[in-house]
């Protein structure tokens, strides 16, 4: 499938069935099944998955329009999370799951135990999963560099704790108690410490993309429609200003995006000497244009904007969600600087031009 197949697809999907009594339901707690199995049947949850295990084998190149879809619509599914589970299993040689997955980088900010054996079991807690609720799979990557697939509604050893980030979607606390693993296998990025952390941060920055894309269009319709003192406010200098400077945080971010799902592992081809700094500055840049653009959109459009009522919010507050999850652009920042700072003056220039920092993941697993 080429790229424009899947753009155009995605539009032609999400701009028919999603609007904001979608949005409001899956805010006040449903899963929109109608819309999950369109996305399913469109390939969407297995475009990164391995061809032989039933996967569409495409690059993170490939899966950038159905992400940034998501983020540009406000899509209220778990894609990004299921793409990664998917990969990971089909990678590993593990038979994937039907429906919604959630993936787990432990040592990330989760407290959770592995037991060694043939059949381990997982003990801990992990915190901020998105869409556990509706999920019954979770992938774990696992500090002994194992890929573990884990029922999540066996009740006896596994229990949810909703809660919901800044746009109201599930980011859930999973307590397992003894939970055993389904299936498990060695993971098989080699060059990956951290899989689950670095795809979802990868996977996030591609969906924050579409939200700054839509937030920018929004802005600059407000702006062209707001008649104040006899004229458009998109005529007063000031406002096209900020409205300039948002372009370029988009443009910016759009193109960090691009860079690391180019450097993304893929089934057909595991090596990634890249991603960890692609990914990095993918994050970084998605971040600050969030913090940034938002702003900006809301100085537009006044206080309208922070109605319930107006539209904006479901961008701008998936903004502020998704530039935390995943690693914020200040956690991978100061990853950034602290690899730099390691290369010395003579290493800094090559690594930089190369893309190769030996970016840590502070708080999970170096």
């Amino acid at each position: 499938m080429s790229d424009s197949m899947i753009e155009e697809s995605v539009g032609r999907l999400f701009s028919a069935n999603v609007d904001r009594a979608l949005l409001e339901k899956v805010e006040g707690g449903a899963f929109p099944d109608a819309l999950w199995a369109l996305a399913t049947e469109s390939g969407f949850d297995r475009v990164v998955a391995a061809e032989e295990a039933g996967g569409i084998g495409e690059t993170w190149s490939a899966a950038y329009p159905i992400l940034r879809g998501v983020g540009y619509w406000q899509v209220p599914l778990p894609l990004a999370e299921t793409m990664i589970g998917a990969m990971l299993l089909s990678m590993a040689g593990i038979e994937l799951p039907e429906g919604p997955i959630a993936v787990v980088e432990a040592g990330a900010g989760n407290s959770l135990q592995v037991s060694s054996g043939a059949s381990p079991r997982v003990s801990g807690k992990a915190t901020g999963v998105a869409w556990a609720r509706h999920a019954r799979w979770a992938v774990v990557s696992s500090t002994d560099r194992r890929i573990l697939l884990l029922d999540l509604k066996e009740s006896a050893t596994v229990s949810i704790g909703q809660r919901t980030n800044y746009a109201k979607l599930p980011t859930d606390i999973v307590q397992f108690d003894g939970a055993q693993v389904f299936a498990h296998a060695a993971n098989p990025i080699e060059g990956l410490v951290t899989p689950v952390w670095t795809l979802g941060a990868i996977a996030r920055s591609m969906m924050m993309v579409g939200a700054l894309e839509a937030v920018l269009e929004q802005s600059v319709q407000y702006a062209n429609d707001r008649v104040q003192f006899g004229r458009p406010i998109g005529k007063n200098q000031a406002i096209q200003q900020q409205l300039a400077l948002l372009a370029g945080d988009v443009a910016c971010a759009r193109m960090a995006a691009l860079v690391a799902g180019r450097d993304a592992p893929s089934p057909s081809n595991a090596d990634c000497p890249r991603t960890r700094f692609s990914a990095a500055v993918a994050k970084i840049r998605a971040g600050e244009a969030a913090t940034r653009g938002t702003s900006i959109a809301h100085q537009v459009h006044g206080a309208i904007g922070f109605t319930y009522e107006c539209m904006l919010n479901f961008a701008t507050r998936r903004l502020w969600a998704w530039r935390d999850e995943f690693g914020s652009d200040a956690w991978w920042a100061e990853g950034v600087g602290r690899a730099a700072i390691a290369t010395g003056s003579n290493g800094f220039w090559p690594c930089l031009t190369e893309r190769r920092f030996e970016v840590s993941a502070r708080g999970a697993r170096p």
